[in-house]
């Protein structure tokens, strides 16, 4: 990745950008309250402390002083999720309206208040976490290391290649969003930093329910239905009211802004713009309704319904619907998944039992069950190897059931001479545990991906050091074995993204029905009024053939179809069938 002289760049954009003639140094109409929070970050054992701007009297809205935004981030890289290398140099030009912020890297976000405009020459490389080794880095592998114990994966420079994204320009105006300047300095909405620097480099949104300041997610606030967290507890204890009209004309804008820009399948679902799917589907006016729980009725019946694409949930209301609130609408396509879970597993309790073991020989065939993709910390795996003879679980570590299962299929005497990867009940999960089951059958594996809202792309190739020995060689694949791989509409997600991989090559062989597809990453995300929710993000895992990009959301075909649920879980007669194959 080259490096740029931001302030080149700077220049330039300021010529284009800037006011031309500054007036003032803000509106001294604004009124602005400083207001100093506790800060809980994934954990109520987490706390710090940060503070808020409410303008104008608005107790429910919360802003950020420019000037503390450096601060924010740098708390953020450094401390929460250390990024050794990460640093923050930022101008502040009240004369201007402008606030520049620059990366170690050289790449900037300029903010122009007067214009209500936000300016990235490279969002990617503004927001890109120092160590990754790929500019859509999603396996955290960090730098090559071939000979040094504790790095599971090793990136194949010379096979990969990336294009970085076009410049992106915000503009505010558009969505009737204003950025205010008071006492000397700008003011950032708290939302458009969770949605826009937040959210997608962390997998934490930042939410506020009037007594604090929170970063998590789902996981670490729980919910109502299920169960809340202690952070969930504290999230929700404020008492439920109604929103101010600027927070509920501000939330309605910004959602249409932050969808507009990061929800990855706007194209392929015909969205022109998100206000005019919200007036198309009479949503509108809900969702600026001072009554939050209209707004969450609304933006659930939007995603579950409208958008019905499997990655995108509702997931909690917000603090200030009452306590009562609970999620109803299910769509189509998650009510078809839901019967094909039943009907496959069903099948496979039939054949297999309830309690089947992940690791299974049938004379001259091993069956590898991946129902999901996890993994653990990384140096956990050469810190304690699974125990020779313990069995994994289906629903135990991806990384350790991969471990294992080479073992045995290598040792000696071992008749093993086919492998069959069964992901028929995958619904997806880890990015790296499933690379990791790609490099182990295709040796150089590719993981491809495309940043919707900048147009970036990467095709980036992996090597796993399945035998944890510290070196990446053909001993960590499976060299010499006809490989096999059940797909099926429940194999979805990462489930998806296997079977692409193996698609077209020689050492795969998918057997099966189409795969159920689900292209894009996972974004936990928020609303301005505090709701949980998560979206089919912007970064998008694609097939690379001929050097273009497809994205895979409408599933993968197999190379062998198979009639007969049966044929799935009667693994002796699959297994006949196998060797019988030509």
């Amino acid at each position: 990745m080259k490096k740029i002289t931001a302030w080149i760049l700077v220049l330039a954009l300021l010529i284009g950008l800037a006011p031309a003639q500054a007036e003032s140094g803000g509106d001294e109409s604004v009124s602005v309250e400083r207001v100093t929070l506790p800060f809980y970050i994934t954990t109520v054992e987490a706390e710090d402390e940060f503070t808020v701007c409410l303008l104008n009297g608005d107790g429910d809205l919360p802003w950020i002083d420019a000037t503390d935004l450096p601060g924010l981030l740098c708390m953020l890289y450094n401390d929460c999720f250390p990024d050794p290398d990460y640093a923050l140099d930022y101008v502040m030009d009240p004369e201007e309206h402008l606030l520049i912020l620059t990366r170690e890297n050289g790449y900037f976000m300029q903010v122009d208040f007067a214009d209500d405009l936000i300016v990235f020459n490279d969002y990617d490389l503004f927001i890109h976490d120092s160590t990754d080794s790929a500019l859509l880095e999603k396996l955290f592998a960090g730098p090559d290391v071939s000979n040094r114990k504790g790095t599971l994966f090793q990136s194949t420079v010379s096979k990969s290649c990336e294009r970085q994204g076009d410049a992106v320009v915000l503009d505010l105006k558009e969505y009737h969003i204003s950025l205010p300047e008071a006492e000397g300095t700008g003011f950032l909405p708290l939302q458009l930093i969770s949605d826009f620097l937040v959210s997608p480099v962390f997998q934490q949104s930042l939410f506020y329910n009037g007594d604090a300041l929170f970063l998590g997610d789902a996981d670490c606030f729980g919910t109502r239905e299920g169960g809340l967290t202690p952070l969930g507890e504290y999230y929700y204890s404020a008492a439920p009211v109604s929103r101010s009209k600027a927070l509920a004309e501000f939330g309605y804008n910004e959602l249409c802004l932050a969808l507009d820009c990061l929800y990855g399948l706007k194209e392929i679902h015909g969205i022109t713009s998100f206000s005019q799917l919200f007036w198309q589907t009479g949503l509108d006016g809900q969702l600026a309704d001072a009554d939050s729980a209209a707004a969450d009725k609304a933006l659930e019946y939007l995603i579950n319904l409208c958008l019905d694409d499997q990655h995108s949930a509702f997931l909690s209301p917000s603090w200030m619907s009452s306590a009562s609130y609970a999620v109803e609408s299910t769509g189509p396509s998650t009510e078809k998944y839901n019967a094909d879970r039943d009907m496959y597993t069903e099948c496979r309790e039939k054949y297999l039992g309830e309690d089947f073991d992940s690791y299974q020989e049938i004379g001259n065939t091993a069956y590898i069950t991946f129902d999901a993709f996890t993994s653990m910390d990384w140096p956990s795996y050469y810190e304690e190897p699974v125990p020779d003879g313990e069995d994994v679980e289906p629903d135990e570590d991806t990384i350790q059931l991969i471990h294992r299962a080479h073992e045995m299929i290598y040792r000696e005497d071992s008749p093993v001479e086919n492998v069959v990867i069964d992901l028929s009940c995958n619904e997806g999960g880890s990015v790296p545990a499933a690379a990791f089951v790609m490099c182990w059958v295709l040796g150089d594996a590719s993981v491809s991906m495309e940043n919707k809202f900048t147009g970036a792309n990467s095709n980036t190739f992996y090597r796993a050091d399945v035998n944890l020995d510290g070196a990446f060689t053909v001993e960590d694949t499976l060299y010499d074995k006809k490989v096999f791989c059940l797909i099926s509409p429940l194999s979805f997600s990462c489930g998806n993204l296997v079977p692409a991989a193996f698609k077209n090559t020689q050492k795969a062989t998918l057997i099966g029905r189409t795969s159920g597809g689900g292209s894009c990453l996972v974004l936990p995300f928020s609303t301005a009024w505090g709701t949980l929710i998560q979206l089919s993000g912007n970064y998008q895992l694609s097939y690379f053939k001929n050097g273009v990009f497809y994205d895979i959301d409408r599933g993968i075909e197999p190379d062998l179809y198979l009639a007969n649920l049966d044929s799935y879980y009667n693994r002796e007669q699959l297994t006949a069938y196998i060797n019988g194959l030509i």
